[in-house]
């Protein structure tokens, strides 16, 4: 009895020991998925603390909280399941989603870029185009499901993305990378879009209640900067989105064998790397960044007036002939 006792304790431990490396190799394979979405993941976290702006302090925490929600119920209940139907039935087909996905990226770079250099015309096209959404009594509840509509776009970018650094082929591995990566994301850009929303309020209570000059300096230079430190964050996640979508359509494209935008990429990085041999990583990083941006933004630029004049249109026609809610 005793011998079977340790037989079975010793079968035990080693599926303990297997089931350790599975999680391992799942929770290493979410962080290296994790990365490629990373221009997403940055768009994501400048564009969410828009959406409490004009609230009172006390509810720009739950109405983050609120968005965060939405955000794992968009990616574990939607898209998880969407992405595991499509690579199990459909995996041709996970290229061309990545390229509409990777075209809507640099749509909205490019729409950013033409807000901040002729706002007014930016605000005619944007009244051009009627909203998706639903239209809730309240403005914070409409400030949320505006939100969640604009994360489940990026959600399915960074899913979309996910599923393609993926590199083991069973289907509850590739499930489980897909959740844990999503859920990590989603806990990373909204802990610190929480961060960043509550940084003013806590520079004003170190500001009156710190003890020492050094700590009511701090306080006082939080409230001052975090505006400037908003600005750049906003720049930086539209130049981020633009440039992870022109590279996503160009190596796309260069699947399809239309491979002129990513030799010019390629011949970019190589002239970097080269010019500066002493700092050749991340010369090279940033000319292929450069120019993936540049490709970004005049695919997005191009595709403006599509949005404006067949989109948007057909859109409103789609609407006209659905049936209307009581």
């Amino acid at each position: 009895m005793s011998v079977g006792l340790l037989a079975l304790l010793d079968d035990v431990a080693g599926l303990v020991k297997v089931a350790a490396a599975s999680l391992d190799d799942v929770a290493g394979q979410a962080a290296k998925a994790g990365v490629k979405a990373a221009g997403a993941v940055i768009d994501d976290a400048a564009v969410t603390p828009n959406y409490v702006q004009g609230f009172t302090a006390d509810r720009e925490l739950p109405i983050v909280g609120k968005i965060a929600w939405g955000s794992i119920k968009n990616k574990l209940l939607f898209l998880l399941p969407a992405a595991l139907l499509l690579s199990f039935f459909a995996p041709w087909l996970i290229t061309p989603l990545l390229m509409i996905g990777g075209a809507y990226l640099c749509y909205e770079g490019a729409e950013k870029v033409f807000h901040m250099l002729a706002p007014h015309e930016a605000e005619h096209h944007e009244a051009s185009l009627e909203p998706a959404a639903i239209n809730p009594q309240s403005l914070e509840d409409k400030k949320v499901a505006g939100a969640i509509q604009t994360d489940f776009i990026l959600s399915a970018e960074i899913m979309t993305i996910i599923l393609a650094a993926i590199e083991v082929p069973d289907f509850w591995t590739r499930a489980a990378i897909l959740a844990v990566a999503g859920v990590g994301i989603t806990i990373a850009v909204y802990g610190a879009v929480a961060l960043i929303v509550k940084a003013d309020d806590f520079g004003v209570f170190a500001a009156r209640n710190s003890r020492t000059p050094i700590g009511r300096g701090f306080g006082r230079g939080l409230v001052v900067g975090m505006p400037y430190f908003m600005q750049v964050l906003s720049v930086v996640g539209t130049a981020a989105m633009t440039w992870v979508g022109g590279s996503i359509v160009a190596h796309g494209l260069y699947e399809f064998g239309l491979n002129g935008p990513e030799v010019v990429i390629e011949t970019a990085a190589h002239w970097a790397e080269y010019t500066f041999p002493a700092i050749a990583g991340f010369a090279g990083w940033f000319a292929t960044a450069f120019v993936d941006f540049f490709f970004g933004l005049i695919l997005g630029a191009l595709l403006i007036p599509i949005a404006g004049y067949v989109i948007a249109p057909a859109w409103k026609a789609i609407k006209s002939v659905l049936p209307k809610r009581a």
